[in-house]
């Protein structure tokens, strides 16, 4: 026995690298990869809560239907990626449903100081979006300061003592000296807003609920209607499948450029 336990504290010893962290590896993987595997395999199936029938194996077919023949489907991925490039807690929407009120909210009244006719906001089809897209940039615009401050504060100060014995101008100093070397920063920034502005889902869903006409659905709201109100939960899958692909396509297209920039 006393030689087991010898061996086994070895062997322990040798490996402790991986026995460390086996235990956290296997509750995140419990947690975060099963529900993966198994939205994935949901996506190939056929099957509806609301069914006493179960799931029926279809292969592919959800995937063809979202890229080839679900125009609303297609209209929500375009909403998302103007939404991205142009969320929020419940709270702040909750805020901003008040102020965006056509007659009693602060936003019309604030047009009208200023001459302007007052807008219909999230409660018009052709303003929603932009609504939505107005809140999220007066959220995250504090964050993106902070990041590009930080930035500023690690830049270092040889290149700008230079420029100034050569005379080179603010602007220019600013475009070839400042604006380059913030830039690994300033790529932090996008991509950090660019994958949660891709996954947004609350603040759209408390203010219009991808209203008013589905101006604002964009494919988290679609995805939750599908899986919650329609009880399409193959479908849904599919939906939340083709969204991990789109975020993390984006992510590594984002994750290269900032390495690029990092040379």
């Amino acid at each position: 026995m006393p030689i087991f336990s010898r061996r086994l504290g070895r062997w322990a010893h040798r490996h402790a690298q991986w026995l460390f962290p086996a235990p956290a590896v296997l509750l995140v993987a419990g947690i975060i990869v099963y529900p993966i595997l198994y939205t994935g395999w949901m996506s190939l199936q056929e099957w509806s809560v609301s069914s006493l029938t179960a799931p029926r194996f279809i292969g592919l077919a959800n995937y063809h239907k979202i890229a080839l023949a679900d125009a609303r489907f297609q209209e929500a991925v375009g909403r998302t990626i103007y939404f991205t490039m142009v969320a929020t807690p419940t709270a702040i929407g909750l805020v901003f449903v008040m102020m965006y009120h056509p007659s009693l909210g602060v936003a019309n009244y604030l047009l009208s100081v200023v001459g302007l006719s007052p807008w219909r906001w999230t409660y018009s089809s052709q303003t929603a979006l932009y609504a939505l897209a107005l809140v999220d940039v007066w959220q995250w615009t504090p964050l993106i300061m902070l990041i590009a401050l930080a930035g500023l504060a690690s830049l270092p100060r040889e290149p700008y003592e230079a420029a100034h014995i050569d005379g080179a101008s603010t602007l220019r100093t600013f475009w070839h000296i400042t604006l380059p070397l913030l830039r690994p920063a300033l790529v932090v920034a996008v991509l950090f807003r660019a994958i949660d502005a891709l996954k947004t889902f609350d603040i759209i869903f408390v203010m219009t609920q991808g209203g008013p006409a589905n101006a604002s659905e964009t494919i988290n709201v679609l995805l939750f209607n599908q899986a919650f109100s329609y009880f399409n939960m193959g479908y849904a899958s599919s939906m939340a499948v083709a969204l991990f692909a789109v975020v993390m396509g984006a992510s590594l297209i984002l994750i290269k450029v900032r390495r690029a920039t990092a040379w």
